[in-house]
This record gives structure tokens, C-alpha cells and sequence, in this order.
């Protein structure tokens, strides 16, 4: 196991994403309800009381930072606003997919994917939070089996 470096805090990951939302508050409770994250006690508001600033933890560690569209003078649009799909996801190794898909649905995410085995040892689900970010959780269930790869397309 490699030692903690001192430049980085403790609950801190090398990388953090650092996610637009449409409404900060809402997005908190909704990884709250939906994914298990917990809120960071450190959430700046502006003079209104409205949350600019706000941090996910999950299992003690940091996973997400979250502001909202216009914060700190940004013009950055959520995907689900700016009409895109973003061609990336977040990978999240959890204790239960299956249970992380059935409260993210409830809490009104979209699962693209149900959770199911794959071949590299996880089950995986794909789910789309109401911001439009894709979010791939995955509990580890075993060990890659290469003879049950996708064999590669030939020409």
C-alpha cells in the first residue's frame, strides 16, 4: 500500500471532478438519496443562502465537487441544459449495484443500463442523473475471464 503524500488532504483523491448542476442543493440531495454520497460539512453559499459551492464524499473519500450554473461567474451549462451528452462516465466501485440502481431510479435518475455481469468481474450498471452526467457503478464479483471477451471486429 502506498503511503498518503502529505500535499494531498487526507479524504482527497489525486482527481476530483468538479461538476456543473443546475441547482446545487437539489443535485446534493439527489446523490444523497440516489448513489449513498454523503455532503462535505464545507458548502459555500452566497448572500441569497444558495449553495456555489458544494463536496460529495463517499466511503470517507472524496469522490465529486459540485457547483451551479453561474457560480463564481461561470458560463458552464450542465449537459442536460447545454443538450449534449458527454462522452465520459464516472466509474464508482460500490458495495451493491443493484441496490444503487433501484435508488437512483426511485430518486428519478434514468437507468440506461440495468446492472448485470460482465466479463472483466464486475457488475456494472449505467445510469444518467438528472443533470444529464452518466454515472457507471460496479461491484466486483470476480475475476476477468478473457475467453468470455468481445473478440475484436476483423476486417
Amino acid at each position: 500500500v502506498m503511503s498518503h503524500p502529505d500535499w494531498l488532504p487526507d479524504v482527497s483523491n489525486p482527481l476530483t471532478p468538479y461538476l456543473t448542476v443546475g441547482n446545487a442543493e437539489a443535485a446534493l440531495g439527489f446523490y444523497e438519496n440516489a448513489f449513498g454520497f454523503k455532503r462535505g460539512d464545507m458548502a459555500m453559499r452566497d448572500d441569497k443562502g444558495n449553495v456555489v459551492h458544494g463536496e460529495l464524499y463517499y466511503h470517507g473519500r472524496s469522490i465529486a465537487m459540485i457547483a451551479p450554473e453561474g457560480a463564481w461567474g461561470g458560463t458552464d451549462r450542465t449537459p442536460a441544459h447545454a443538450g449534449i451528452r458527454l462522452p465520459l462516465n464516472f466509474y464508482v466501485y460500490c458495495p451493491d449495484v443493484d441496490k444503487v440502481a433501484a435508488n437512483a431510479e426511485a430518486a428519478g435518475a434514468v437507468v440506461e443500463r440495468p446492472p448485470e455481469d460482465m466479463f472483466w468481474g464486475d457488475r456494472t450498471t449505467m445510469i444518467r442523473d438528472p443533470d444529464g452526467y452518466l454515472w457507471m457503478f460496479a461491484t466486483k464479483k470476480g475475476e476477468f475471464d478473457p475467453s468470455k471477451a468481445p473478440k475484436p471486429p476483423t476486417a
